[in-house]
């Protein structure tokens, strides 16, 4: 029952009122989201009729997951191109120059580059660009010379190689001017990304605070014709943001621009979904066309699509299957760490998980973890046990808010926030299996002695809570397994299944 997780994004969220538009190459309606889950500040590459994309990864650990299309329906996981820890990494930007491949990130304070000459991999350890902010964006001029802008609206020089910042970093844009009536987070300019199209060159940034209030975020555009500026406002701005608390994608905002192998224009960008915070910002997907004027705006004729009851019926929607049976001789691209990557801590074998334990709590655990995608769910494992280790299986957003079930060999806890509760019963032996249940944020928890007779651990959770506005972060809440204290646990056969 070998898993391989591959992912075909065909969601059943299609909205009736652009029925007629097309996915480049496949005649297929148009999707929407583009990926479900925690999959925030899409950065999008297309190479030929190739596309790959990369979002912030956070905490999580290999980091940088790259995934790969030929027609933006259909998506499938590449490699990690990151697998030394540097801190929290935020914002990407994958390009690709004089056929070298770059991922430019922040973390920690400074910037990094990491770069491949095929897009598979092997890809480099990061180098340090020894410069502030955030969020850089790769341009190149006509004449070849290579720039990195940054959040605040500076640009900085890089070198031929792309690996060092040659010279000050200049501000040369100053966002675009919010009406003090609306409802939003703080300023907050960042994202840039830069295309060429035509005579100008176009700088996309996202304003409004990633999260806060729904009405926050938003995309806005700038065009000049020297990638150093100056910089002239569009007057479409806006080019997408969420007008009303009303509607099913909040906090919309921090856009990539490009074009397919056809010639058709596209933006790829995230949002929170409405009542499912602890998702994460999930990559959403609009068509967009040039006015007469050289103005990208969003296409006409297209909504932003929030019918979808209608439509459930409709769709057979393909869900990227996060189950394992652990018979890969590495760890598939599902998983990742919190905070870091110890290639010692795991070892696979004979189908078989073998972690560590770490600390002496969940949240000091660094769990290993993924990214569910549906709003009910259900997960199990199989557990052994080996020395004193209590082993979890969680639902994790952080060191301070998490749930879950767990087990030593003296008794079995639950967990809520960051708070351990001890239940009356002791495990029959050191093979014990345990489950989760989320539906729509209640969490219900089961163990069972041998797989096939359930027992439902009296207290459920309430997760809905546990998103950034509540704890900070900008992070999701992900499933994951969980083992502290002195010994190991070996898990085996973990199972997802959307309810």
């Amino acid at each position: 029952m070998k898993k391989s997780f591959v992912l075909v994004f065909i969601i059943s969220i299609i909205s009736v009122s652009f029925a007629q538009h097309s996915t480049p190459g496949t005649g297929a309606p148009y999707v929407y989201p583009l990926f479900r889950g925690d999959y925030p500040d899409p950065s999008v590459l297309r190479d030929g009729e190739d596309y790959y994309m990369v979002h912030s990864s956070f905490d999580y650990y290999p980091g940088l997951l790259i995934w790969h299309s030929t027609d933006l329906v259909n998506w499938e996981p590449v490699t990690h191109a990151l697998t030394k820890f540097v801190g929290s990494v935020w914002a990407p930007d994958l390009v690709k120059h004089n056929d070298k491949f770059y991922i430019y990130f922040p973390a920690d304070g400074t910037n990094y580059v990491v770069t491949a000459d095929a897009i598979e991999g092997p890809w480099s350890d990061p180098v340090d660009l020894e410069i502030g902010s955030i969020d850089p964006g790769h341009v190149t001029d006509d004449a070849g010379k290579r720039y990195l802008y940054f959040s605040n609206g500076r640009y900085a020089p890089l070198s031929t190689d792309g690996l060092a910042i040659t010279g000050k970093a200049r501000t040369v844009y100053r966002g675009w001017p919010i009406p003090g009536e609306w409802s939003i987070e703080c300023f907050c300019q960042e994202g840039p990304k830069l295309v060429k199209h035509g005579e100008y060159y176009y700088l996309t940034v996202a304003q409004g605070g990633t999260a806060g209030p729904p009405t926050s975020h938003m995309v806005v555009s700038a065009r000049s014709k020297s990638p150093l500026g100056p910089w002239e406002n569009s007057p479409y701005n806006p080019v997408i943001r969420t007008y009303d608390r009303s509607e099913k994608w909040w906090s919309k905002g921090h856009g990539t621009l490009f074009d397919d192998a056809k010639g058709q224009w596209w933006m790829a960008f995230h949002g929170y979904e409405n009542g499912f915070y602890t998702m994460g910002r999930q990559t959403l997907l609009q068509p967009m066309e040039w006015t007469l004027e050289g103005w990208f705006k969003a296409q006409e004729g297209v909504e932003a699509f929030g019918r979808v009851k209608e439509l459930k019926a409709q769709t057979s929607p393909a869900k990227h299957d996060l189950s394992d049976d652990f018979s890969n001789p590495s760890l598939d691209l599902q998983w990742q760490f919190y905070k870091e990557y110890d290639p010692q801590r795991f070892q696979l074998e004979d189908n078989s998980l073998v972690l560590q334990g770490k600390g002496n709590t969940v949240g000091e655990s660094s769990p290993l973890l993924c990214v569910p995608v549906d709003h009910a769910y259900e997960a199990q494992v199989e557990l052994h046990l080996e020395g004193d280790a209590t082993a979890g299986l969680v639902l994790f957003y952080n060191e301070n808010a998490y749930a879950g079930i767990g087990v030593n060999k003296e008794s079995f806890f639950s967990f809520r926030r960051a708070q351990q509760r001890k239940i009356n019963k002791k495990p029959t032996g050191t093979i014990v299996f345990l489950r989760l249940k989320n539906q729509q944020h209640t969490v219900d928890m089961y163990y069972s002695f041998d797989g096939v007779t359930w027992h439902k651990m009296e207290k459920s959770v309430d997760v809905g809570a546990y998103h950034h506005n509540a704890f900070g972060g900008f992070i999701s809440l992900r499933l994951g397994l969980s083992v502290y204290g002195n010994g190991k646990a070996k898990f085996k056969d973990f199972r997802y299944t959307a309810l």
